[in-house]
């Protein structure tokens, strides 16, 4: 191993960048997975809005359609995740009484079986999401049993107008979030706050233990802003030109790892700043799209003017999910957008009863700060393929089947989008339902959030 120029700061990361070829970045080393426990939450889990919610709140999933529609359950869900896969039917009908539960985007393990986990905005974008209510909770799961428990439910809200624009519910006393104000896609716990990464803003969100929202930062990378075509002061012109942002629609926050010691955020965007100069987004001199890694500073409540880089393995891929290891190392999620298994992939024409563009790309990658390269790409050290967890044991409660090495488990799921350390040996991940979007472990039914809990020994030694 080449020296490293410096030594670790408290952060866990380093001052600055070792010497070191940016090429190693694509050497990292598979290592398989074992299953050692599968659960899952039936995806027609929902939860009664607040008694002090408004009326439109305590149903959702009625602005999903062309126009919007009040009755209950009237309109048959399809999942169209992707613009290459054809339709298909799922199983379930909106609009929904109550609030859906799912899906997940994000995970922090508590120990003793306990995490907390925050819904995803709602229906997928900010038109469709005005009554579906930012949540997060607190789960308790048993492996051994298959049971998971949901202990607690809070719901963000603004009664002190922390939020510098007009929101959905801003003519009541609460003020209730909404999947049309920001889109919540991952958390870290901090004390007595609690900071969501938003894909909208993109903005950092800081709100108390309940919910409550304490201030709401803008993003900024190398000291100026960066904003999406959702943020709030972003504005169509009034006559034909250019529009200037510089990050895509939902590819704001999607993963945010805090170091070990408490002091910093790692918010990491889901995709590739656009480069402005280059009329397309950032790659580096190999082609490769790379993913912004900021530093946020909680005690100056600050950006300190940092980052690092994230190389995708193949251009248009996303993460999902960001969590720390120990002081310098991590796990992402990287994805690309495709659903369903290999075995029941469409033979010839793009059918609804097949699926046409099967998962391929879903793994989690270990990164290690410490040995970035001098253009700051942190390294990428070893992965594990979801589309490959060793299942000798048949752990699996849905979706094992035979493999060339074995009984084995997949995660074909569009979006998977929650990983964390449980213990030294082992790995919790889960996917995101898209509810009732999403269908890729069986053919017309909507995905249920699986959560399965993985021994990863050697991959989370790894150097």
């Amino acid at each position: 191993m080449k020296p490293i120029a410096l030594a670790l700061i408290s952060a866990g990361l380093l001052a600055g960048v070792a010497n070191m070829d940016a090429a190693w970045a694509q050497d990292a080393k598979p290592f398989r997975a074992t299953v050692v426990g599968h659960v899952f939450l039936p995806a027609e889990s929902f939860v009664p809005a607040p008694a002090d919610a408004p009326a439109m709140l305590k149903t959702s999933g009625k602005f999903t359609g062309a126009a919007r529609n009040d009755k209950l359950r009237s309109v048959e869900g399809v999942s169209a995740l992707s613009d290459k896969a054809a339709p298909r039917k799922i199983g379930i009908s909106l609009p929904f009484e109550g609030q859906p539960v799912q899906g997940f985007s994000g995970i922090r393990s508590l120990g003793n079986g306990e995490f907390m986990v925050v819904t995803d905005n709602g229906f997928g974008n900010k038109a469709n999401s005005p009554d579906a209510m930012l949540m997060f909770h607190k789960l308790k799961i048993d492996f051994a049993s298959g049971q998971i428990q949901r202990q607690e439910t809070l719901f963000l809200h603004d009664p002190d107008k922390k939020v510098p624009f007009l929101i959905v519910n801003e003519g009541t006393d609460k003020r209730y979030l909404t999947g049309a104000d920001f889109d919540l896609e991952s958390f870290q716990l901090a004390g007595d706050t609690i900071w969501f990464g938003d894909e909208f803003g993109p903005y950092l969100i800081a709100t108390d233990r309940q919910g409550k929202v304490k201030q709401i930062v803008e993003t900024k990378v190398n000291g100026k802003p960066v904003r999406s075509p959702d943020h709030y002061a972003v504005r169509t012109p009034g006559a034909p030109g250019a529009v200037t942002f510089e990050s895509r629609r939902s590819k704001g926050y999607e993963g945010m790892a805090a170091s070990k010691d408490g002091k910093f955020l790692y918010p990491l965007l889901e995709g590739a700043l656009w480069d402005a100069a280059a009329n397309g987004t950032e790659k580096g001199a190999d082609g490769k799209e790379y993913l912004r890694i900021l530093e946020f500073d909680l005690a100056k409540n600050d950006w300190t003017g940092r980052s690092w880089k994230y190389r995708l393995e193949v251009n248009g891929n996303s993460i999902g999910d960001f969590n720390m290891i120990d002081a310098s190392t991590g796990m992402i999620i990287e994805r690309d957008d495709t659903e369903g298994s290999q075995a029941q992939a469409c033979k010839g024409a793009v059918a609804p009863d097949c699926f046409n563009v099967p998962a391929k790309f879903k793994r989690v990658y270990k990164i290690d700060f410490s040995q970035a390269d001098s253009e700051g790409y942190v390294k990428k050290v070893g992965y594990i393929d979801l589309m490959d967890m060793a299942d000798p044991n048949k752990k699996a409660r849905q979706g094992g089947e035979a493999g060339e090495g074995g009984q084995r488990l997949t995660f074909p799921f569009f979006t998977i989008e929650n990983v964390d350390v449980v213990d030294a040996t082992h790995i919790i991940v889960g996917n995101d339902n898209n509810l009732p979007y999403s269908s890729g472990r069986q053919l017309g039914k909507s995905d249920d959030n699986e959560f399965v809990l993985l021994e990863v020994k050697d991959f989370l030694a790894a150097k």
